[in-house]
């Protein structure tokens, strides 16, 4: 498959070609479901946490004897029915991630880029280097291309000015190839990759890998 390179100035700088065995997959939206909730799991702090029994501040002695007050018994301060008692099977603090082949993660991974190739919602640009870092010039140019919500994946890192121009502009993600991710391909309408970008990513995802 072959795509035509443009620059930062919508201009055409060339063409790529790009693996069908990455950018030509068929899509599997049971897959990517999979793949995105193994993401977001994985994302979750889990650091919510009541308090046990164990856990409360108080004594431990009787609130009051057993019989003859005409109130229930009671043998703790600190039990779930007293006010400022414990949480019975509250939240503790753990991990939400789940396991998830790798097979799997990097076939969603091809699935993700393939749905952009297939939707016309990918471009590929010549680089990211610019030589300003102003975030308004590089809306205007951005504008220009169409690219009003986007994720844009470049090489081993991001251009220092680029990252800089880009970090105000909403809507518009950046990310190194080594980041590339599915939830964050589908979050955007379009994908921008670089020629380094795409390198990189049929080296990671190729036969090979």
């Amino acid at each position: 498959m072959k795509l035509a390179v443009k620059n930062l100035l919508n201009a055409e700088a060339g063409s790529v070609d790009l693996l069908d065995s990455i950018f030509g997959v068929e899509v599997r939206k049971d897959i990517l479901h999979r793949v995105v909730n193994w993401q977001r799991a994985a994302a979750q702090t889990g650091n919510h946490k009541t308090k046990g029994i164990s856990e409360i501040s108080g004594t431990g002695k009787k609130p009051f004897k057993q019989k003859g007050t005409g109130n229930a018994r009671q043998g703790s301060l600190r039990s779930a029915q007293m006010r400022g008692g414990a949480t019975i099977f509250g939240p503790v603090v753990r991990s939400h991630a789940t396991s998830l082949p790798k097979k799997i993660r990097q076939l969603g991974l091809k699935m993700a880029l393939s749905s952009k190739a297939a939707a016309g919602k990918l471009v590929v640009l010549d680089t990211t280097d610019t030589n300003s870092h102003k975030t308004k010039e590089l809306a205007a140019a951005l504008g220009k291309m169409g690219l009003n919500n986007a994720l844009v994946i470049d090489g081993d890192s991001v251009g220092e000015k680029f990252a800089l121009a880009v970090r105000n502009i909403p809507h518009v993600d950046v990310l190194p190839a080594g980041g590339a991710n599915v939830y964050s391909i589908l979050k955007r309408d379009t994908l921008v990759l670089t020629k380094a970008a795409v390198e990189k990513l049929q080296e990671r995802l190729g036969d090979n890998a």
